[in-house]
């Protein structure tokens, strides 16, 4: 019984990992955005730091659909090795064997939580992106309204 506990215990982690590293991008994409933003200085508004900001957007947000992937493909391992008895532990750590068309890297990249998190980032960048490019009176009106 204690090398299914032990086999468990390495699988609870690397799912805990995975769930860690996705927090921590969602947290850098924050950061690069709004920072981008800040040298992009909102009455100028040059976009070549607007655009620069779509980079880490995207990239993160491919990152993490990683990382969930992941996390799935591991729970589902969990639960596989939660059914099998002490002798048939063979301390499996590739679940690449549990690869499902639903549990997809493209099913985790659009999955609901990601969207939420990832389709409004974007959208703010691509409409900063548009504004930008647009006449700078529009520039310096939206400024305005953000400043007061």
């Amino acid at each position: 019984m204690e090398g299914k506990l032990k086999h468990l215990e390495m699988l609870q982690n690397t799912i805990s990992r995975m769930a860690n590293n996705s927090f921590l991008l969602k947290g850098w994409t924050v950061t690069l955005v709004v920072g981008l933003f800040a040298f992009a200085n909102v009455e100028e508004m040059e976009s070549k730091f607007i655009i620069l900001a779509l980079l880490p957007t995207l990239s993160f947000w491919l990152l993490d659909g990683f990382f969930l992937h992941q996390e799935w493909l591991f729970r589902t391992l969990y639960d596989y090795t939660t059914t099998l008895d002490q002798d048939d532990i063979d301390f499996l750590m590739d679940p690449i064997s549990f690869n499902t068309e639903e549990r997809s890297w493209k099913n985790a990249i659009f999955s609901k939580t990601l969207r939420l998190f990832y389709l409004p980032i974007l959208c703010v960048v691509i409409i900063a992106i548009v504004i930008s490019f647009m006449d700078t009176d529009c520039s310096i009106l939206l400024a305005k309204l953000i400043n007061s």
